[in-house]
């Protein structure tokens, strides 16, 4: 293990140091959160403010010691993996934890209720009642919206608004409601399920009275002064188109002049704001009290925030790369049957290539306090895309691998030279970057810079 390495990093959400055990609580803390998130590593012998390796003392018994702490304090059992690394003179303790299938874990002495923990940036943060029920689910494999809503009844749906909804791609019948998941058989008989009540519930805001997105248009880059706001309180579907209007309403539009006609340019790309209020919506944690999902308009950006954090064992990087784990699987699959997803793992893909295909920066993702937000920066950066094929080339090396120039011509439908020549054009404007020892590198492969690939390979 190269501790060099290691210690060049920052402190993050799967990356702790430590410098000793003089007080192991923190050094559990931090277990625990690491199992019940996406696992990590925690290195033990390392200031944490200055990254200095000290080393530890006798660290065969440190070792031991901490095995012996690890499986007495924590529960359900933790095994992580401790292994003693050499550094220079002295020696350091790696303690790798995966994410748990046994999640939620908690320390033994305060009970799940106030020792459940989970990590958030480079902080352990405990999990209140609904987040613990959250990491319970997971490990049952179920979402939140597909739990049954006992004391209603199907009348408790606005089947017209569904309806309606379903009107463009297909006639939506009574019996579809039970095949979306949106009913479910509860005691022998047929009742609404959570994500069928977020959904098209009547009287949803007084059982989910979070279930709306608020927005705001603040003067400055600040929210010292509000200039706009509005709040929507229709459907979902509904609700993801007005708050698109309030953006683009709120934002400026620039033009620019083809050679046959004049198109507007909006200051946040559309498909970039729609996907990223359809995932807002998708992954919202509906069982959280105390906010809506909410849309900040300022001079510089637009920040799209959901209440619940990335799902146990999901990270940024992981979603840059395409991993989808649904939070909401009834929620989703009924957008997708309508038309406002896609296809599942490519939504933050093409966030990345509209933005980038526009001359702005990539979107930013973070985890905010127990909220996700995404940040859609309006300055532009490099010079727009400019058709339809750029875009595409965009969009097919946003992920890790990247891709080579034979997978980039077979997908967009150019041959070798011509592919070659919008890779170079692209690559002149800063959008792109070749990653190889030449160009007659047969593993030569093109990146995304705004995507962070390359970095990442």
């Amino acid at each position: 293990m190269d501790i060099a390495d290691l210690v060049r990093r920052r402190e993050g959400k799967t990356l702790e140091f430590k410098r000793d055990l003089t007080s192991p609580r923190g050094a559990l803390r931090t277990i625990v959160a690491f199992a019940n998130s996406a696992g990590g590593r925690l290195v033990i012998g390392v200031e944490d403010r200055t990254h200095d390796v000290v080393g530890v003392d006798r660290p065969l018994d440190l070792e031991e010691r901490l095995a012996n702490l690890v499986a007495d304090s924590i529960s359900p059992n933790v095994l992580p993996e401790i292994e003693v690394v050499p550094w220079r003179r002295t020696h350091v303790l790696v303690v790798e934890v995966h994410p748990s299938a046994l999640r939620p874990h908690h320390l033994v002495a305060d009970g799940p209720e106030r020792g459940t923990y989970v990590r958030l940036g480079s902080t352990n943060r405990a999990a209140d009642a609904a987040l613990i029920a959250e990491l319970g689910r997971r490990r049952a494999r179920s979402s939140f919206d597909e739990e049954p809503v006992p004391e209603l009844d199907c009348e408790a749906l606005d089947f017209a608004a569904a309806s309606q909804c379903f009107a463009e791609v297909r006639t939506l019948r009574r019996k579809d409601l039970f095949t979306l998941g949106m009913v479910s058989e509860f005691d022998g008989r047929q009742v609404p399920t959570v994500g069928g009540i977020v959904l098209f519930g009547s009287d949803r805001l007084a059982r989910f009275p979070d279930a709306w997105i608020q927005a705001g248009r603040f003067a400055g880059t600040d929210r010292t002064e509000i200039a706009d706001r509005a709040e929507f309180r229709e459907y979902p579907a509904v609700a993801i188109d007005r708050a698109i209007g309030f953006v683009e309403r709120n934002t400026r539009t620039g033009a620019e002049i083809g050679r046959l006609r004049r198109r507007d340019v909006h200051a946040v790309p559309p498909a970039a704001l729609r996907e990223a209020l359809v995932n807002a919506v998708v992954h919202a944690d509906y069982a959280q009290r105390g906010a809506p999902i909410r849309v900040a308009v300022f001079d510089d950006r637009v920040e799209v925030e959901n209440p619940g954090i990335l799902l146990p064992g999901l990270t940024i990087e992981e979603i840059h790369d395409g991993v989808s784990r649904l939070r909401n699987r009834v929620i989703g699959r009924v957008l997708k049957e309508i038309g406002l997803v896609e296809q599942w793992g490519s939504g933050v893909r093409r966030m990345v290539a509209a933005c980038t295909g526009a001359g702005l920066p990539a979107p930013e993702f973070a985890e905010i306090g127990m909220r996700f937000r995404v940040t859609l920066r309006t300055t532009r950066v490099t010079v727009p895309v400019s058709d339809d094929v750029e875009r595409a080339i965009l969009e097919s090396v946003t992920s890790a691998r990247g891709g080579s120039t034979a997978e980039i011509a077979a997908r967009i439908g150019l041959t070798l030279r011509a592919t070659q020549n919008r890779l170079a054009r692209l690559a002149g404007r800063g959008l792109v970057i070749a990653v190889g020892t030449g160009p007659r590198d047969p593993r030569r492969r093109w990146h995304s810079t705004a995507a962070g690939g390359a970095a990442r390979d």
